[in-house]
């Protein structure tokens, strides 16, 4: 994989999960790694473990934590910035957070739907629109920018399939799809690139619970790990790939392609 040393990347719902596994890997690839959650025991403890690797020379890293709603947009533009400051700019951004609340429509509120997109879909915008002003700022102070730069942004197979009582989690996923592009004609020629990646079936902390039938129905012969959606962030960070832009990169095992009858 492509060496990330000098970078530095910023991610949101960091963690645990799929978020965890993408700090990690950029960590381990030798950037900077700056990330938000609202669980801040698992954050802080993230943080110790890739100190402690630092310590014993396994992986050349810095990582900044900091418990943050990101449903405050000042408070996540804030962070944004302290990292700006403290390293010097933002290379990379995966927007990753996002909470899964599935209700029976006859019982799902406004205040329920509004609070999935406040949290799946606005801070998408609010670190974009963060990394183009200050992209743009740097441009004015010291007559250039720099030319690198990509937005990763995580959507699920479920913006194009659903299940009941899915609406605020479907809505918010193909709006992640649908800003994706956007923003990636909103940012050309700046050198930042905008991706999406819309991951299927990813188990996060009961993998060894899974029955043979769970794996067995993905063309691909598994349920996906966290690990799978961290090495194609990497893939679409990688400074090589600048013509791939505007894209939703389904991971799924083949699950989206795969035709299903009723027996």
């Amino acid at each position: 994989m492509e060496d990330f040393a000098g970078r530095v990347c910023f991610v949101t719902g960091g963690a645990a999960g799929i978020g965890r596994a993408v700090v990690e890997a950029f960590a381990a690839a030798g950037a900077r790694v700056a990330f938000c959650d609202l669980d801040n025991l698992r954050g802080e403890d993230l943080v110790m473990d890739l100190d402690l690797a630092q310590v014993y020379q396994l992986v050349p890293v810095s990582a900044m934590f900091r418990r943050v709603d990101v449903r405050d947009g000042v408070a996540l533009a804030g962070f944004m910035g302290e990292v700006w400051d403290a390293w010097g700019g933002i290379d990379i951004v995966v927007n990753n957070v996002g909470v899964s609340t599935f209700t029976p429509l006859v019982e799902t509120s406004v205040e329920m739907f509004d609070e999935v997109i406040a949290t799946n879909l606005r801070p998408v915008f609010v670190t974009s629109r963060e990394m183009a002003r200050r992209r743009a700022g740097a441009a004015e102070t010291s007559g250039s920018a720099p030319h690198y730069g990509r937005i990763i942004n995580i959507a699920s197979t479920r913006w194009l399939q659903s299940e009941p009582g899915t609406e605020g989690y479907s809505a918010s996923k193909g709006g992640v799809v649908s800003l994706t592009h956007a923003l990636a004609a909103s940012l050309a020629g700046t050198g930042i690139t905008v991706n999406c990646i819309s991951p299927g079936w990813i188990d996060t902390g009961h993998y060894g619970e899974l029955r043979p039938v769970d794996h067995a129905q993905h063309p691909s012969g598994r349920v996906g790990r966290p690990e799978d959606i961290a090495r194609a962030c990497l893939f679409l960070a990688d400074p090589e790939n600048d013509f791939l832009n505007a894209a939703n990169l389904v991971v799924d095992g083949g699950m989206t392609r795969k035709m299903i009858y009723a027996e």
